[in-house]
Formats: C-alpha cells, sequence, structure tokens
C-alpha cells in the first residue's frame, strides 16, 4: 500500500471547500520513530470533521507505514501546501518526540490559516486537531476543525 497526500484541488473537488482541510495537510501521511517511537505497520486512521459547526461524516482509512516512511515526523506531519493563486507561509512551528504543532497561513485568492497539533502518545497510537478558516474577499467560506486518531493494528499487508 503506498502512502498518499491529496492536493488541495483534489480534496475541493471531492469534499467541496470542506475539502481544503485534508487537501492543504496531507496530514494523514506517515511520521517518524523518535525517542519513543511510532512504529512502522499497518495504521487504522479516523478523521471526524467539524465543518461550519456541522458534523461531517467520519473518513476510515488504512495506512502502510514503512520504516522509511516513519523516519521523519517534522517532515511528513507538517502541512504541505499545494494552492493555487494564493502563498503560504509557515508562521508557527514546534517539534518534540511526542508534539508537533505548527500553524500556517497563505493569502491570495483565498485566504486561509491552518493550525494543528499531533500528540504521539505511544509507539501504537497517536492523535491530532487541525483547524481551519478560509476566507475569500474578506467573507468567511470555511471554518473547521478535524480530529484525527490512528493506532497500529498490526504488520503491512
Amino acid at each position: 500500500m503506498q502512502v498518499k497526500r491529496l492536493g488541495v484541488m483534489k480534496a475541493v473537488g471531492r469534499w467541496g471547500r470542506a475539502g481544503l482541510v485534508a487537501g492543504i495537510l496531507g496530514v494523514s501521511g506517515p511520521f517518524a520513530v523518535q525517542a519513543d517511537g511510532l512504529k512502522a505497520g499497518l495504521w487504522a486512521v479516523r478523521q471526524s470533521p467539524v465543518i461550519n459547526d456541522m458534523t461531517g461524516p467520519i473518513q476510515q482509512n488504512l495506512r502502510c507505514l514503512t520504516a522509511e516512511a516513519v523516519a521523519d515526523l517534522d517532515k511528513t506531519f507538517s502541512p504541505v501546501s499545494r494552492t493555487t493563486n494564493s502563498a503560504c507561509e509557515q508562521v508557527e512551528h514546534e517539534s518534540t518526540p511526542q508534539r508537533l504543532k505548527w500553524r500556517m497561513q497563505c493569502t491570495g485568492q483565498l485566504d486561509m490559516d491552518v493550525a494543528g497539533e499531533f500528540l504521539f502518545e505511544n509507539p501504537q497510537r497517536y492523535t491530532a486537531t487541525v483547524t481551519t478558516e478560509a476566507t475569500m474577499a474578506g467573507q468567511l467560506m470555511q471554518k473547521s476543525r478535524v480530529t484525527i486518531e490512528a493506532e497500529w493494528i498490526g504488520e503491512c499487508r
């Protein structure tokens, strides 16, 4: 199984503006082994979105993370911007073996403020919260919060 990251435009096409959260982040990708470590293998990832105060459908998927894929927590859980007609800048970044926290702001055709915090609870579990506020021409287009829970379930198949 290959690890995939969603681009913003692909996500927008699938979920409309709600897909901006998943698209800008690529957050359900792999993560690193650090002092306390996270295990390489098959992970069950559950994402629960709340978009404009409405609960969205829960997304569940399986993700195979190789030893190479779990080698760089900071790189793989930091946001990946694939926007069109907007420029993005990381304005906050803090990384430890147990926690990754960041914030990114994008300006242009669509202005976005995206913040994420990932807690690596033990080698077989992590949780995260990602919030997004998107505006266009000064009008709020989307406000969302995605809660992520991931658990190691075994070896990759």
